[in-house]
């Protein structure tokens, strides 16, 4: 039976409901040059990606000159920034859940595949980051999800193996990464999903060996 020693969550979707602010962000950076991603193309293959991966897929794919991906990296930034302080709010259920895993001796964090600079202010908009021992972005690692990289390089600095990792994922790209880290996953359909009672009952099944 595997014993759960951490608990490694994606941001946007997981613990913020920030997809639509950066599909927002970025489209709001690209229409100051006449581009948009459209809310199908953002669901089916740009969600989860950084900004620089969105961007170099719409050079093949919509022909967007590749010396504007710096300005408009830059502008997304500036959105992004601006809607965190509008919108960015605590969420008593997962403030819940983080303290009472953290008061039971899991170890948490956040990988995320947002820049650190993001990640850290959404975490202390959201009055979470008390309670992370870390955060990883995706500028600390080589390869972004779907790669594992940056499950990897949580469970290493933790010290612990896949298998003693439970990791909270929502989009296709999250859970290729998740799932080919070798760590347990739970599968988020929406922020709501994120609460105490779901997480521990996915700990208590797999530590019984039912998952």
């Amino acid at each position: 039976m595997a014993k759960i020693k951490a608990v490694l969550f994606d941001m946007d979707g997981v613990l913020i409901e920030a997809k639509d602010w950066h599909y927002e962000a970025l489209n709001r950076a690209l229409n100051l040059f006449g581009y948009e991603i459209t809310k199908n193309e953002h669901l089916s293959s740009y969600d989860g990606l950084p900004t620089k991966v969105k961007l170099k897929r719409l050079t093949m794919e919509k022909g967007l000159p590749e010396q504007l991906h710096s300005f408009i990296n830059h502008m997304k930034q500036q959105y992004t920034i601006e809607i965190i302080h509008n919108r960015c709010r605590p969420r008593f259920n997962h403030e819940f859940a983080l303290s009472k895993l953290k008061a039971e001796g899991y170890r948490l964090a956040c990988c995320s595949n947002s820049i650190r600079v993001t990640i850290e202010m959404m975490m202390n908009y959201a009055k979470l980051s008390q309670y992370l021992e870390f955060i990883v972005s995706n500028q600390d690692v080589k390869n972004a999800k779907p790669d594992p990289e940056i499950y990897l390089m949580a469970m290493q600095k933790m010290g612990l193996k896949p298998e003693e990792c439970l990791i909270c994922e929502d989009n296709e790209n999250g859970i290729k990464a998740a799932l080919a880290s070798g760590g347990h996953l739970l599968t988020i359909s929406d922020v709501s999903d994120v609460n105490y009672d779901n997480i521990k009952n996915c700990l208590t099944k797999i530590e019984e060996g039912a998952l």
